[in-house]
């Protein structure tokens, strides 16, 4: 069966106002990439990176993450809680807990390793990494509990581990830099 893009997002929508909101948008995003090939023929072949938006709306987003080979975005937070879906290639998270008795503020508290037809939720006070440790892209929907774009974050310096101010915008810029890589 085909993947529409706008069924899937009228579908979460629908879902917002359920008993268990999150665990039907869960259903919806764990049968979308279940055939993670009909996902990739719906959404095309990722060429660049970037985030591809099929919705944005104060109590939702969604949008196609495509991450650019070997591409690595800091650790950061969401502020709400988020659901990925892999439909193609091969996305590494690497999960972070705040710690008051590390002088960084962070420490590493897991991993997860994530394939085509794979999916992950994340609760609101996730903080965690992210790799692309393909050769070529890779791509996934993700779903935000909010307005992903217009929530103040924070971003995390991948060397010393400093927090800094993030939000949509930012994160943006950052897919824009890997393409500039790319271009040259």
């Amino acid at each position: 069966m085909a993947f529409d893009r706008d069924r899937f997002v009228e579908d979460c929508i629908a879902s917002l106002d359920e008993a268990d909101a999150r665990g039907a948008i869960m259903e919806h995003l764990t049968r979308a990439v279940a055939d993670h090939a009909a996902v990739l023929k719906g959404m095309g072949e990722p060429r660049e990176a970037g985030l591809d938006v099929l919705l944005r709306s104060p109590r939702l987003t969604i949008f196609a993450a495509k991450w650019a080979p070997n591409m690595t975005l800091s650790p950061h937070n969401h502020l709400m809680w988020a659901m990925i879906g892999i439909y193609t290639g091969r996305e590494d998270n690497m999960f972070w807990k705040r710690s008051p008795h590390s002088e960084r503020g962070l420490v590493a508290g897991g991993a997860k390793a994530m394939f085509a037809g794979d999916v992950c939720e994340m609760p609101e006070d996730a903080i965690h990494s992210v790799t692309n440790p393909l050769g070529r892209f890779t791509a996934g929907l993700h779903i935000y509990g909010g307005d992903f774009f217009d929530t103040e974050r924070s971003l995390w310096n991948a060397e010393t581990l400093a927090e800094e101010p993030s939000n949509g915008e930012v994160v943006r810029a950052m897919f824009e830099a890997e393409n500039a890589k790319l271009r040259r």
